[in-house]
C-alpha cells in the first residue's frame, strides 16, 4: 500500500475494500448496469427510510410508484444541526465532517461515512489515473484557499506536506504575487495544476502579459485540472496557451463526489460510479438526454447522511448520445468566475468569502443564506436570512475574518433579509460586484 492510501487507512478510510468494490463497479456491463444502477438507489432509499427519522418525515411516505416522485431535497431543508440528520449508529465523532463552500449563498454542514467517502477518494484516484497522474507521487501545484487562523492553516499546509503538493496563496493575486507564482514553477518540478478555474485564469493572462508559456519553464507539467467556478470556452484556449498543457474540467461538490470529468477523449463524463444524476423539471420528473434541467444528485453509498434527489442548484443538459452507464455532460449553468478587487488593487477570488461566512456557520443552522455585494471600492454590504438577527460577536468575528482575509479600511454593513434577491434563473449568487455599474 502506497503513502497516500496508507494515510487513508490510517484515519480509517477503508480505501483497500473501497478500490475493490470500485474496481467491481467498472466492470458491470452496459447491458446490467440500469437493473444494477435501479437496486443500488432503492437499497439507499430503504436504507435511510428505515433509518434516518429526519429523511423519514421530510419525505413523509414509505411507498412511491416511481422513482420521479420522490420529493426532491433542497440545501435549505438540511441546514438544522447535523446531530438532526445523521442515520441511526452513526456518531458525529466516527464519520467524515465537513463544510461545503457556500458559493452558492446556501452553507452547511454535512457528514459521510468513512467507507462513502474512501470510495469516494477511489473514484478521484482511478480518474486521475486516466490523465497520467498518481495521488501518491506526482507533484501538484494547489491554486485553492487556505485557513488563516493558527491551527487551521499549521493543518492545511501539514496536509499539503503529505499530500505532496505546493499550496499557492489565491488570496493575493497581485502582480507581485504571480511573479512568485512563476519563479515557483521555474524551480519546482510540478507535475499537475489544480485548482480555482478564476485563480488559474488570471495567473494564465499574467502568463500572457510576461510572453510566456509555463510548459517552457516547468517541462515536468502534464496537466491543470480546473473546478468550483464555470469554466469558458475562451478561458480554455487561454490556458491551453498560456500552460503549455491539456486543460481537465472537474465538476462536483464536497458533499457528494466528482460530478462530472473530463476524460481523455475531451467529453466531460458524468459519475455514474458512486451517484445517480438525474436532470428535471420544476416538478421533480427526469427530462430525457438534450433538454435542460435542474441537476438532482443522489449519493449511493453514503449511510450516514441523506442526499437523495439532492437538487444542487445547477442547471444543465446530457447529451442525447449517453448511456446508463456513460452519461456526457453537455452543458451546465452556475458557478461563475469573479474577483473582489480592493482599494489597495489587491484582486481576491470571490470565493475567498467562503473562509469569511465560514466564521459564521454554526452547527446550529441559524444562517440560512448569505450574500456578499460589493457597492464600491471600500463598502461591502453583507446580506442573510436567518432565523435571528446576528449577534455583534458575530457580526465582529466576520468583519475580522474580512480584514484577515482581505485587507483593513473596508466598510462592512449587515443587512437582515426576509428573503435574498435571486437571478432570473433562480440561482442565488453568493458574490455581486456592483463597481462595473
Amino acid at each position: 500500500m502506497n503513502r497516500f492510501k496508507k494515510i487513508l487507512s490510517l484515519k480509517g478510510f477503508p480505501i483497500k475494500k473501497a478500490q475493490k468494490e470500485f474496481e467491481s463497479i467498472l466492470e458491470i456491463s452496459d447491458a446490467d448496469f440500469p437493473n444494477y444502477d435501479e437496486k443500488r438507489r432503492e437499497r439507499i432509499l430503504d436504507f435511510h427510510l428505515k433509518s434516518n427519522s429526519n429523511y423519514s418525515k421530510f419525505i413523509q411516505q414509505t411507498h412511491y410508484n416511481s422513482w420521479d416522485e420522490i420529493p426532491v431535497m433542497t440545501k435549505a431543508d438540511l441546514q438544522k444541526p447535523l446531530g438532526e440528520r445523521l442515520s441511526k449508529g452513526f456518531k458525529k465523532s466516527k464519520v467524515f465532517v465537513n463544510k461545503t463552500s457556500g458559493s452558492s449563498g446556501h452553507p452547511f454542514i454535512f457528514a459521510k461515512d468513512k467507507y462513502a467517502h474512501a470510495l469516494t477518494w477511489a473514484h478521484i484516484i482511478w480518474l486521475y489515473q486516466q490523465h497520467g497522474i498518481d495521488v501518491n507521487s506526482s507533484f501538484e501545484a494547489r491554486f485553492y484557499g487556505i485557513p488563516k487562523d493558527v491551527v487551521g492553516y499549521k493543518k492545511e499546509r501539514l496536509k499539503d506536506l503529505l499530500a505532496n503538493r505546493h499550496r499557492f496563496d489565491i488570496f493575493d493575486l497581485s502582480e507581485n504575487n504571480l511573479h512568485k507564482f512563476l519563479k515557483l514553477f521555474q524551480e519546482k518540478p510540478f507535475d499537475y495544476i489544480n485548482g480555482y478555474t478564476s485563480s488559474i485564469v488570471l495567473f494564465a493572462k499574467f502568463l500572457r502579459e510576461q510572453q510566456t508559456v509555463l510548459s517552457s519553464v516547468c517541462p515536468s507539467l502534464k496537466v491543470c485540472i480546473t473546478t468550483s467556478e464555470m469554466l469558458f470556452d475562451e478561458d480554455r484556449k487561454l490556458l491551453e496557451n498560456q500552460l503549455g498543457i491539456p486543460v481537465v474540467n472537474e465538476y462536483g461538490a464536497s458533499e457528494l463526489d466528482v460530478i462530472a470529468f473530463e476524460n481523455p477523449r475531451g467529453e466531460w463524463q458524468i459519475n455514474t460510479k458512486t451517484i445517480y444524476v438525474e436532470i428535471v423539471d420544476a416538478d421533480g420528473y427526469a427530462l430525457p438526454y438534450g433538454e435542460e434541467g435542474d441537476v438532482v444528485i443522489t449519493s449511493l453509498y453514503n449511510k450516514a447522511h441523506p442526499f437523495i434527489r439532492y437538487q444542487i442548484g445547477d442547471r444543465g443538459v446530457i447529451d442525447e448520445k449517453s448511456t446508463p452507464k456513460t452519461q456526457i455532460l453537455k452543458s451546465l449553468t452556475g458557478r461563475t468566475n469573479e474577483f473582489v478587487i480592493l482599494p489597495s488593487g489587491k484582486k481576491v477570488p470571490a470565493l475567498s468569502f467562503y473562509y469569511v461566512t465560514k466564521s459564521v456557520i454554526e452547527d446550529s443552522g441559524q444562517v440560512k443564506e448569505i450574500k456578499i455585494v460589493q457597492e464600491d471600492l471600500t463598502k461591502f454590504v453583507i446580506q442573510y436570512k436567518a432565523t435571528g438577527e446576528l449577534e455583534e460577536s458575530q457580526k465582529q468575528k466576520m468583519t475580522k475574518a474580512i480584514e484577515t482575509y482581505l485587507e483593513k479600511g473596508l466598510t462592512i454593513v449587515f443587512e437582515r433579509k426576509d428573503e435574498l434577491e435571486r437571478s432570473e434563473s433562480g440561482k442565488l449568487k453568493q458574490f455581486t460586484s456592483r463597481l462595473d455599474s
